[in-house]
């Protein structure tokens, strides 16, 4: 795979976008689909690959995307900002609630390399035979596998539409060669894309997943924008440890405050690193999520 040379200004703003024919119009067959899909998850493993894009972020903001799907799937309608809240102001022995379960499950899926054992830290109640027979899933594209992946789980538990998603992004994510869970399919699909089976299914998955890519350029454009805001105001920054902390703001989709402290080990107090953040605010560096005086989050 030829790989983008390194910190080459501009170019991942320039290959961003997909081109126009991969996405002018609905593509109606699942030969058309697949050729279109395909297209998409090469045009997205050269972004992929860019070092300026920070690559911990993007795949905890895509998985935000994801868990708010997945929300709407079971019924609920939190969206990013409740979502968000569930998971970042509970503590992580107390339950958050239906949609923040979600959300971790997402969170925890791509925190991890792809393995049997990470997967089923994520899905909980999932045996590791089942999660292992997904990852040996075949199929003559990346995006079948997916596919067959998702059927054979909702086959199984018809309400299992988080645990049938996270499995088959990791079937996608590990054909595409990646490390990591990368949310792609998941991004777009609907409800009535799950209630269908074989050839039906695999169109809607490679239609899901040239959407998904679409949608995933561009938040990986707007976070190598961010990334490089924020680490020009390293340097006008006072505070201790604050380049260890703009390096957590890249690799999460939010923090609170308190638990910027909490990972900087003792580094950095509750009150220094409220300061720390408002400060990055004042810069245009980072912004403040909630829009709210108390329980504040951040993210770039």
């Amino acid at each position: 795979m030829r790989k983008l040379p390194a910190k080459t200004p501009g170019v991942l703003s320039m290959l961003s976008p997909l081109p126009g024919w991969i996405v002018s119009a609905p593509a109606d067959t699942l030969e058309a689909a697949a050729f279109r899909s395909g297209a998409a998850l090469a045009h997205l493993a050269l972004v992929a690959d860019d070092p300026g894009l920070p690559q911990a972020l993007w795949r905890d903001r895509l998985a935000l995307a994801a868990a708010e799907v997945c929300a709407g799937l079971a019924g609920r309608r939190e969206g990013t900002g409740a979502l968000r809240d569930a998971l970042h102001l509970t503590k992580a022995s107390d339950d958050p609630g239906p949609a923040g379960r979600i959300l971790r499950q997402w969170s925890q899926a791509v925190a991890r390399p792809i393995s049997v054992a990470g997967l089923a830290r994520a899905l909980e109640g999932m045996t590791p035979e089942r999660i292992a027979l997904s990852l040996d899933a075949t199929g003559e594209t990346p995006v079948d596998r997916a596919a067959w992946v998702i059927e054979a789980v909702l086959t199984d538990s018809l309400r299992a539409e988080t645990e049938a998603l996270i499995l088959a992004e990791a079937v996608l994510s590990k054909a595409l060669r990646q490390v990591h869970v990368l949310p792609l399919i998941s991004l777009r699909l609907k409800a009535r894309d799950l209630r269908l089976r074989g050839d039906d299914l695999r169109l809607a998955c490679h239609r899901g997943a040239t959407e998904g890519a679409r949608q995933a350029l561009s938040i990986a454009g707007d976070l190598v924008r961010s990334s490089t805001r924020i680490r020009a105001a390293v340097p006008k920054l006072r505070a201790k440890g604050a380049a260890r902390a703009v390096d957590l703001f890249l690799s999460r989709d939010a923090l609170a405050p308190a638990a910027l402290a909490r990972e900087m080990h003792g580094g950095m107090s509750d009150r220094a690193a409220r300061r720390l953040c408002d400060r990055l605010v004042d810069l245009g560096a980072l912004r403040e999520l909630t829009g709210r005086d108390t329980f504040r989050l951040y993210g770039v």
